[in-house]
Formats: structure tokens, sequence, C-alpha cells
């Protein structure tokens, strides 16, 4: 890892580790933040010793967003195009993060708000410090929640709760977060780390290629008729049946051993 990068990255045990890397913004988004991310996780696609991704940020927060320092509508100028920055900037990463078929994880170490907190609510699995704030800081500055967020939100929380998030901008407790289902749970800060490196580097030992599947098949099941979800399940299944990772986890199952799985 060097310490000037926007996107801090190290490689350990399968598992890609990113840190946003803006500590004294609280991590908000400017320009080289958005490439660098979107570099890494294309990385991840393409790397097939890369088995598994975690996110987090470095500093006393996750995110809070988008960086509003050169937006100051007090210095004049062109009204910003913020359809432009979603098309150019946010929308590719996430929907990098959405179709990588490797597990995702997302450590929220402090704040994440506005589009940081959208940013983690797309990961496959989200772990939050006690200490972290979930925030829809939208309405604050007269916008809609995007980076995912009404869509993520309204299927995860329904209408109501999506809703008043939204619109309130109130913060809500990673442990609010956790009971609500928005997160997998809220762990002491001081412990946070350590069990989110655990998970992925778990999961990147595990058989990925089925877990890939897997991701794809979920996040399909929003979408579909139970008719469609029971052929994509036949497809899907028929595929992870073929595997290598399969046949060594039945030769691992009935030899009474530990798998070693291959992505495969």
């Amino acid at each position: 890892m060097t310490g000037d990068k926007a996107v801090l990255d190290e490689v350990q045990q399968g598992v890609l580790r990113l840190t946003l890397n803006r500590p004294d913004k609280l991590n908000s988004f400017n320009e080289e933040m958005h490439l660098a991310l979107r570099s890494q996780v294309e990385r991840a696609h393409e790397d097939a010793e890369i088995r598994a991704v975690l996110l987090t940020g470095a500093g006393r927060g996750f995110s809070a967003g988008q960086d509003l320092g050169d937006r100051d509508p007090r210095k004049g100028g062109p009204t910003p195009d913020l359809g432009h920055t979603l098309d150019t900037f946010y929308n590719p990463t996430l929907r990098l993060i959405r179709t990588l078929e490797k597990p995702v994880i997302c450590a929220v170490n402090g704040v994440a708000a506005g589009a940081g907190a959208n940013i983690a609510l797309a990961c496959d699995i989200v772990l939050a410090a006690e200490s972290a704030r979930f925030i829809q800081a939208f309405s604050k500055i007269g916008l809609i929640p995007d980076a995912g967020g009404s869509w993520n939100l309204a299927r995860i929380l329904g209408e109501p709760r999506a809703k008043a998030l939204a619109l309130t901008a109130e913060p809500i407790s990673a442990q609010t977060a956790a009971e609500w289902g928005m997160i997998w749970k809220a762990l002491p800060d001081d412990t946070l780390m350590e069990e989110a490196t655990a998970l992925a580097t778990r999961l990147a030992a595990g058989p990925t290629l089925g877990l890939g599947l897997t991701k794809r098949l979920i996040q399909a099941a929003a979408t579909h008729s139970l008719d469609e979800q029971l052929d994509m399940e036949r497809d899907l299944q028929r595929m992870a049946g073929r595997s290598a990772d399969y046949a060594e986890g039945v030769a691992a199952f009935l030899e009474k051993r530990a798998p070693e799985f291959k992505g495969q």
C-alpha cells in the first residue's frame, strides 16, 4: 500500500483490500478517488488471483459522499451537471461492484453519508463499527438519493422507512441498520477490521465460482417471478455442479477433510 494514493490497495490471501484514503476530507469523493476505485474493481474482475474484495475507509469515517469543495455556487461558473457526474463516475463503479462474481465485503468504520452510504450498501456483506452512522444526506442540499440509494433502500427497507430516511436525512446507528436489515452486523469498533478481514479471507478461500453464481441469483430475485427464478436456479446449479469446486467439495466431505477450493 502507498500512503499518498486516493485508494490504497493490498492483496493478501486472495483478498483485495481497498481503503478510501482522503481521511482529511472524510474520504469524500473527488475525480481521483472515483477513477482509482473504479480501476481497482475492474482489476478484481480481471485478476483470477483476487477472490474477494474488502472495502473500508481511512481515518475516522468511511465516506462523507461527494466532495462539494469544488462546487461552491458562490464562486460563480456554470451549474454542475450532476447527471453527468453519476453517469461518468458513480454508476459505472456501482455496476462493477454488483456484477463482480466474487464476494465484496464492506467494513464501515465511521460515518457513511450520501453516496458514501450507498456505495457501502451496494456491497454484498456490510459490517459496521458500532460508532458508525448511516445518513441519506441528499435532502439537506436539495438533492435526491443517488448511487443506487433509492433502489437499495426501497428493496431493503420498504417504502415507509426508505422515504423517511431520504426525506428527513436523519442519521441511523449501525445497530439500527443491523436491526432493519440494511447491514449484516454491527461490531465493536476495535474488532471491526479483524472480523471483516477474517470474513473476507474465509470467503476468498471458499468455492468462489459458486459464491459468484449465488450473488447473481439472489440479485436477480427482486425482478423475477418464481418460475423465472426456478429456471435460473436450474441453469446456475447445472453450471456449479460441473465445477472443479463441487467435485472437490464432495470429495472432501466423503474423505472427512477440509476442502481446497480453487474458484473453478
